[in-house]
């Protein structure tokens, strides 16, 4: 299994997320060989400006190991994580970040990654045009 196979399954957390309105983006951890947390981008559903598919990708993980840092773990998500998905990933210490398309906007990559734990390892672009596209396609029917 490699980081093409697990961004597949973020990608098909932010399809769940892109049918039920959200903005499309899913997040995966893995521990091992071993999927730990999956979720999507539930800001709309649950009203709640900090449910990005990270934090609770993230708050699935801790809970499933009873622990408060995801060490030994890789996060994989479809889109670069803001700033505050940032900090959330380097407070929990994620020992690897993978992530799909990058954000010019909002993207943490804008202020650096030192907003991340000094251990993460971080590699963009893995299925980046696919990741891209959902996003794309997305705010198309949006405007």
């Amino acid at each position: 299994m490699d980081d093409e196979y697990y961004m597949r399954m973020a990608l098909a957390e932010a399809r769940e997320a892109y049918d039920e309105g959200e903005i499309p983006v899913g997040a995966v951890i893995v521990s091992g060989d071993r999927v730990i947390a999956k979720a999507h981008n539930g800001t709309e559903r649950l009203h709640d400006v900090t449910a990005h598919a990270e934090i609770m990708a993230i708050t699935a993980a801790e809970e499933m190991l009873g622990a408060k840092y995801l060490t030994d773990c890789t996060l994989y998500v479809t889109l670069e994580p803001c700033v505050m998905c940032a900090g959330a990933i380097g407070w929990a210490q994620v020992s690897r970040l993978v992530y799909g398309a990058g954000d010019e906007k909002r993207g943490f990559e804008q202020v650096g990654r030192s907003m991340l734990h000094p251990k993460t390892e971080v590699c963009g672009g893995v299925l980046s045009d696919e990741c891209s596209t959902l996003v794309k396609d997305f705010f198309k029917t949006r405007r």
